[in-house]
């Protein structure tokens, strides 16, 4: 991948949509919801602090998170589909 995320951004490869729904009726396309899941592939330096030094930002690589419905944009590189989102639009780590 030839993206690399800058200041505090972070860039999640989506999660697939659920093709089904929990009780097993097939969603067309149409109705399908964007995935709100992903996995972190890059994190940014940080913002800078006052003093010019880039703040550590509390997100690894291989993370897997959850950010809102409409938080991001969505891009894609080499036809894969990414999120750029910033640090503060995530909502939570997977354990």
């Amino acid at each position: 991948m030839k993206l690399r995320p800058l200041q505090d951004l972070v860039i999640v490869k989506q999660s697939e949509a659920e093709e089904k729904t929990k009780s097993g009726i097939l969603r067309p396309d149409t109705a399908k919801e964007k995935p709100t899941k992903g996995k972190v592939i890059a994190v940014g330096p940080g913002k800078l602090d006052d003093k010019g030094k880039p703040m550590e930002i509390g997100l690894r690589g291989g993370d897997t998170v959850y950010y809102g419905k409409y938080s991001g944009t969505d891009v894609e590189v080499d036809g894969e589909k990414f999120v750029i989102l910033r640090e503060s639009d995530v909502l939570g780590v997977l354990e």
